[in-house]
């Protein structure tokens, strides 16, 4: 709860990446107000939901049915855990390449990809540059164009040299103007 006593709606920070949207946000229930959070995130229509908490963070933040919850709003969702601080962990690692490939066709066709970690930030900022990247962005105006939108998406310096790792992607990338 806020100090007025009443919750504050989750925040997304958006961008235009590949044709679609995709937006950074802190957990539902960062605020005080999950039901709410997850509502406000529902009405944004996101097309697919990428989790980056471990499950600890999801269950200390009382979202350990958020996946369920998603689902029931009609999103896909994928659980891709990174620790706070550190890079990916293996399962990662090996699961990276098909979670990249369903958010950029969602983003292709036109869709909303969310991201969320704890706080919507570093690691959310990383996800989220690696995903600008593989859709054909230019690493350093993909992350000025991040940085831009939320500065505090920058992660630890293993979070970076994941993302600025990533193949740029053959898709040509489309600027749309910010609305």
């Amino acid at each position: 709860m806020s100090l007025s006593g009443y919750s504050t709606a989750v925040v997304m920070h958006a961008l235009p990446v590949g044709g679609g949207i995709l937006a950074l946000s802190p957990l539902p229930g960062a605020g005080g107000d999950y039901r709410g959070d997850l509502d406000h995130l529902a009405s944004w229509r996101p097309a697919m939901v990428i989790s980056i908490a471990t499950q600890a963070e999801l269950v200390d933040g009382g979202a350990q049915l958020l996946g369920q919850h998603i689902q029931d709003k009609g999103a896909r969702w994928v659980h891709v855990a990174m620790p706070r601080g550190s890079g990916p962990t293996a399962v990662l690692e090996t699961t990276w390449p098909d979670v990249s490939k369903q958010a950029r066709r969602a983003l292709l066709g036109g869709g909303r990809v969310l991201l969320h970690s704890p706080k919507g930030q570093g690691r959310c900022g990383m996800v989220a540059l690696r995903l600008m990247i593989e859709a054909g962005e230019a690493p350093d105006e993909a992350l000025d164009r991040l940085s831009a939108v939320c500065p505090e998406t920058i992660g630890s310096e293993e979070q970076m040299a994941w993302a600025m790792r990533a193949d740029r992607g053959a898709v040509t990338f489309v600027r749309h103007p910010v609305r």
